[in-house]
């Protein structure tokens, strides 16, 4: 099913904990883009022919750069910054800036950050007169687990787990690849849950022996026995296998610069 979008109006009331399970983005366009959309920019006319054409060559900022940027605004928020990335978008630039927070997502204040990010980029003029187009978003559902507060987050959730080569493996048959329910976890140790809902059983596996981890899409909420030993689900993160593949109704926005939801 394709992208689903919701107005900033009908956002606020709509329910946290289905946009906690789909993920959400918030996307501002820069007010240059906003002119060139309307074709009413005071700086130059693009007609159509000129938007399908690849953009000429212009200094753009490196992500790092942008990242120094943007953190103090993103950690003022309360959230925490898990990457920027810059990407052409036809005529114009695609400014991706992730965030993450303990909770669910307060979307007034996303949509102030957003704000206040556009206007720094615009303050700071490293993007010069190339248009681009902000979106604040979130990991979503299958994220990959790189520090303790991904862990911590993921508390209650099914992974997907690759042991690094060597590593001793606590699945009954000794796979190096394996999924488990995530429990609590530690600067050094994680607890898992291995057996699914028949036979679950609780270990613990040293983070530094994981390679890598990556959240499961779930249609079914897991066994009783199975989420007590995970220790439950991280406070103010949804159940896992709630509807996690349904879609937001689709909207469509009464204005460019308000919110949108996907």
């Amino acid at each position: 099913m394709g992208a689903s979008l919701r107005t900033r109006r009908e956002c606020r009331s709509a329910d946290h904990a289905e946009l906690g399970r789909v993920g959400w983005s918030f996307t501002l366009f820069s007010r240059v883009t906003l002119d060139l959309r309307h074709g009413n920019s005071p700086k130059r006319q693009l007609n159509q022919s000129q938007l399908n054409q690849e953009p000429p060559h212009m200094p753009m900022p490196t992500e790092e750069r942008v990242s120094q940027l943007v953190a103090e605004l993103v950690e003022r928020r309360g959230f925490d910054l898990e990457g920027v990335a810059i990407s052409a978008a036809g005529p114009a630039s695609k400014v991706k800036v992730t965030v993450d927070s303990d909770g669910s997502p307060d979307l007034d204040a996303v949509a102030e950050l957003s704000t206040e990010i556009s206007q720094t980029l615009d303050d700071a003029g490293d993007f010069g007169e190339t248009p681009y187009l902000l979106e604040i978003t979130t990991p979503g559902i299958d994220r990959p687990l790189t520090t303790l507060r991904h862990w911590q987050r993921a508390q209650g959730r099914k992974v997907k787990i690759t042991l690094n080569p060597g590593a001793e493996s606590p699945e009954e048959k000794g796979k190096s690849t394996f999924e488990a329910r995530v429990g609590v976890s530690t600067d050094t140790d994680v607890a898992l849950v291995l057996g699914g809902k028949r036979k679950p059983h609780r270990v613990t596996v040293p983070l530094a022996d994981i390679q890598s981890a990556v959240v499961q899409v779930e249609f079914s909420p897991p066994g009783t026995a199975e989420l007590e030993l995970a220790g439950g689900v991280a406070p103010g993160r949804p159940q896992p296998g709630a509807q996690e593949d349904t879609d937001l109704e689709t909207t469509e926005s009464d204005s460019p610069t308000e919110g949108i939801v996907e």
